[in-house]
């Protein structure tokens, strides 16, 4: 099946708004086995959306259109695709009813009523965040069209409640996706190394680029999920050989969620102390639910002055080495340690940019230090001779603290480059 999605709204046009409707659907589409072949924004302009609606249902098997659902005169999405299919609205009356409700009134007005007005045979996809109602109908030539609101938090589990299951029950087979994170390695030298893998046609195989990390999507279609994951398993295993330990999971999406498993399974315990990350480590880690049982404390010790009353840097190291040094990264990890009582501490000190670099210690260099209270392991980040920005360098040394503590839990070398 072929896709494609139309964002509707001049406040996209005009960067006003960042179109992340775009991106929470074209991930779930992935994940379906549906390839997208384009996505498009149009202002709230009825001739210029009619086009791009008609073009789009003659190329295409499946378009998806977000936006101008609601009760002003600029939403204009529903009757402009119902004229284009040849449809007629008419009043669907569960949706009016869950609007008064939401209102909380035994009348709304008609520019209210308005969004409970839908295609005619249209399948209809309750928002439970929301007032404007989804739907999905067919075109003459039998192309489908799904209509969702544009706010992404009514959007986003209207997607995965209700259209996904909506697409699968159209298929004849089940489609099953895993994920395969990487670290430490980029996504050219990962698509490098599985090139061949991606030359296959079930499963299928694609490289997809995070914020300093990588992964794979291995999807395979087949009559049951079993069967599905049974096509699945051998490329992962493939995969697994020949990326090695840079791979931190199989389904399990971020770094620090990774960590915080590791950590409960191990009954270990950690706590931070970071430098010109700003507390984003400690942040990231106590994003994840139930962190609370292995994190211990974390502290932003900036100044120097802080680091040695807090965390006991010696005032020689840091006069002699800097703050930004292989010694006071390793101090600050035992410091933190042995301040909270923890299994292990990090300490995390660099920098960051955009100023502050010199040509003894550039942006971008970063040194960040483990502990277990016994042993110390420190792992240096270099500049990688282009420009990145404050939050990039940021992101990435909480990520490489994140995977030397993974790599600590299952028994790997630590300081990977």
């Amino acid at each position: 099946m072929n896709a494609e999605i139309i964002s509707v709204g001049t406040e996209l046009l005009l960067g006003q708004i960042v179109n992340v409707d775009a991106a929470i659907i074209a991930r779930e589409l992935s994940a379906l086995g549906i390839n997208l072949l384009y996505t498009s924004v149009v202002g709230d302009n009825p001739d210029r959306l009619e086009k791009a609606i008609g073009m789009a249902t003659q190329r295409s098997d499946l378009l998806i259109m977000t936006g101008g659902l609601g009760p002003t005169d600029d939403d204009l999405t529903k009757e402009t695709a119902a004229r284009v299919a040849g449809k007629k609205l008419v009043l669907h009356e569960e949706s009016l009813d869950r609007i008064v409700t939401y209102f909380n009134r035994q009348n709304v007005s008609e520019n209210q009523k308005k969004q409970a007005m839908l295609p005619e045979g249209a399948t209809v996809f309750t928002n439970n965040n929301g007032t404007a109602p989804g739907c999905a109908f067919q075109t003459a030539n039998g192309a489908t069209i799904i209509m969702l609101p544009g706010p992404p938090s009514e959007l986003e589990p209207m997607m995965t409640e209700s259209v996904v299951p909506y697409l699968k029950s159209g298929e004849q087979a089940i489609i099953v996706s895993h994920s395969v994170h990487i670290f430490g390695i980029g996504e050219a030298m990962t698509a490098q190394l599985t090139s061949d893998l991606m030359e296959g046609a079930n499963p299928t195989v694609a490289p997809y680029a995070n914020e300093g990390e990588c992964f794979l999507r291995v999807t395979a279609k087949a009559a049951t999920k079993a069967e599905a994951d049974a096509l699945c398993a051998p490329i992962i295993e493939e995969i697994k050989k020949r990326i090695g330990d840079s791979i931190y999971s199989v389904d399990v999406n971020s770094l620090e969620e990774t960590v915080v498993n590791l950590l409960r399974e191990s009954g270990k315990r950690i706590a931070t102390a970071e430098s010109c990350t700003g507390g984003l480590l400690a942040k990231r880690i106590t994003d994840i639910s139930g962190s609370s049982e292995v994190f211990e404390m974390g502290a932003v010790t900036y100044a120097n002055r802080i680091k040695e009353l807090l965390l006991g840097v010696p005032h020689d190291v840091l006069a002699e080495k800097g703050a930004v040094s292989e010694e006071v990264a390793r101090a600050m990890a035992e410091g933190i340690v042995k301040k909270a009582g923890a299994d292990l501490g990090v300490g995390i000190t660099g920098i960051a940019g955009p100023g502050g670099g010199t040509e003894e210690k550039p942006v971008g260099l970063v040194y960040i230090a483990l502990s277990d209270g016994k042993n110390t392991w420190v792992t240096k980040r270099s500049p990688i001779g282009r420009t990145k920005s404050r939050e990039w360098h940021r992101h990435c040394a909480a990520s490489q603290a994140l995977d030397m503590v993974r790599r600590y839990l299952t028994d790997l070398p630590i300081e990977a480059q």
